[in-house]
C-alpha cells in the first residue's frame, strides 16, 4: 500500500536541517511511496528543488500543502504552533518532540488528534535511543567548539586558550553525564589539549570512559560534593545528562555561579529536555549566550542546526528504516510489530503514551499499546 510522505521546509529558528535528504526520497519513491517537499526544504544542505525533482519527489509551494495532503509528516524538529495548528487525526507526525519541558505542544498535540512519534524515544538494544544518537554525538562535538570559542576575548569571554601552551595550564572541562554527548564531548575535550573531568552516577560508565581515554581524563562519581568541587575549578561545564522521555534532572543551581571564575562557560545540551542548570534558557544562534552572576550561559535548543549538512544526512541515515516500516505497513501495525518504535509514540488520538510526559505535566497516561488498540 502506497503513502504520501510530506517533508515542510523547518521553520524553528536557525534551523536548515530538512527531514529527509534526496537519497531517502528516492528510496522511498522506488518503493511506490509519494513524497512531497515543500519549496526550498533542503536548501540549508545544499540541495534544491531540482534535487529532490531529480529524485522522484513531488515539490510543494507551501507546507499548508504539505500538512494537507500528506498521511505521514518527516521533520527534524517539534512542530512550531503554526504546524500544530494544521496536524489532523488522519495523520501521523514523525520527529524530535521533546514535549516533558513544553506542556503547550502536549495539549496542542493531543487536541489535534495526530498520532506523534518521537524520535528521542524510540529505542533500540539495551535501552539505547537509537534516533537520538547521531545528534547528540553531534551535540557533544560542537558543545567542546562553541565552549572554545565563548572562551575567546573578541566572543566576549575570559581569553583563556582551551588547550594552554607550554608554561600556561590549559583549562578545565567539567562535564557531566558521560553518556553520548559526554563521551563526544569528551573526545573532543581531549584532542584540543584541555584537562577534562567526566562526571556520572553509573560505574559501567565511568569504565568505558576510562578504559577508553585512560590517563588523559579523570572520571569521578558524580554526588552534590563532587559536583560542587568540580564546577568551583571549572573554565567550562557542559551538561549532557538526559532522562529518556523525561526532563532534564537540575545539577547546577544559582549557588554554584558564585563559586565560578568570571566569565567561565556553560553549555546546556540538555536544554531540549528543559536543561540542567537553574540558569538555564533556550536561546538560538542568534543571539546564542548571556550571563548570569558573570557566567556566560551557552544554551542553543537546536545545536546541530549549525552543521545542518552533517546533522541532516546522519539523522535520515537512521530514521529511515522507522520511515519505510511506517510506509509500507501503516503506522499501528509498525509500531504493534516493532516495540522499539512503539516506545517512541508519544501522542496518539489525544492521548498520552509517554509515561516520563504524562508524570511531568500531571497527566493521564495511557499505554502505547492499550491506545492503539491492541
Amino acid at each position: 500500500m502506497a503513502m504520501r510522505i510530506g517533508v515542510p521546509t523547518e521553520i524553528k529558528s536557525n534551523e536548515r536541517r530538512v527531514g529527509l535528504t534526496p537519497e531517502a526520497v528516492r528510496e522511498l519513491v522506488q518503493r511506490g511511496h509519494a513524497v512531497t517537499v515543500q519549496s526550498g526544504a533542503g536548501l540549508g544542505i545544499g540541495a534544491g528543488d531540482e534535487v529532490y525533482a531529480a529524485r522522484g519527489a513531488d515539490i510543494a509551494p507551501s507546507a499548508a500543502e504539505v500538512f494537507a495532503t500528506c498521511e505521514l509528516i518527516v521533520k527534524v524538529k517539534e512542530p512550531q504552533e503554526s504546524e500544530r495548528r494544521q496536524l489532523r487525526p488522519s495523520q501521523t507526525l514523525f520527529a524530535y518532540l521533546h514535549l516533558a519541558p513544553d506542556p503547550q505542544q502536549t495539549a496542542e498535540l493531543c487536541a489535534s488528534g495526530v498520532t506523534a512519534i518521537a524520535y528521542e524515544t524510540v529505542t533500540g538494544l539495551a535501552g539505547t535511543l537509537p534516533l537520538l544518537a547521531p545528534m547528540s554525538q553531534i551535540a557533544g562535538r560542537l558543545s567542546v567548539q562553541f565552549a572554545a570559542a565563548a572562551l575567546e576575548a573578541p566572543n566576549g569571554g575570559p581569553g583563556v586558550l582551551l588547550s594552554g601552551v607550554p608554561g600556561v595550564p590549559p583549562a578545565s572541562v567539567v562535564i557531566l553525564g558521560g553518556g553520548v554527548v559526554g563521551e563526544n564531548a569528551t573526545g573532543i575535550a581531549v584532542g584540543m589539549g584541555a584537562r577534562v573531568a567526566v562526571l556520572d552516577r553509573s560505574f559501567a560508565v565511568l569504565d568505558r570512559l576510562d578504559r577508553r581515554f585512560g590517563t588523559t581524563i579523570t572520571t569521578v562519581f558524580s554526588s552534590h560534593s563532587t559536583i560542587d568541587d568540580a564546577v568551583a575549578e571549572a573554565d567550562v561545564v557542559i551538561g549532557a545528562v538526559l532522562v529518556k522521555g523525561d526532563r532534564a534532572p537540575m545539577l547546577i543551581d544559582r549557588k554554584h555561579l558564585a563559586t565560578m571564575r568570571r566569565g567561565s562557560v556553560l553549555v546546556d545540551v540538555s536544554i531540549d529536555q528543559g536543561g540542567c542548570f537553574e540558569t538555564s534558557r533556550p536561546t538560538t544562534y542568534d543571539d546564542p549566550i548571556y550571563e548570569v552572576d558573570g557566567i556566560r550561559h551557552f544554551c542553543v535548543a537546536n545545536m546541530p542546526g549549525a552543521v545542518p549538512r552533517t546533522s541532516t544526512y546522519a539523522l535520515s541515515h537512521a530514521t529511515l528504516p522507522y520511515v519505510v516500516a511506517i510506509a509500507e505497513q501503516g503506522a499501528r501495525a509498525a509500531m504493534l510489530d516493532d516495540p522499539n518504535l512503539l516506545s517512541g509514540l508519544n501522542v496518539h488520538d489525544g492521548r498520552v503514551t509517554e509515561p516520563a510526559v504524562a508524570h511531568s505535566q500531571g497527566l493521564e497516561f495511557v499505554p502505547p499499546a492499550e491506545a492503539l488498540g491492541a
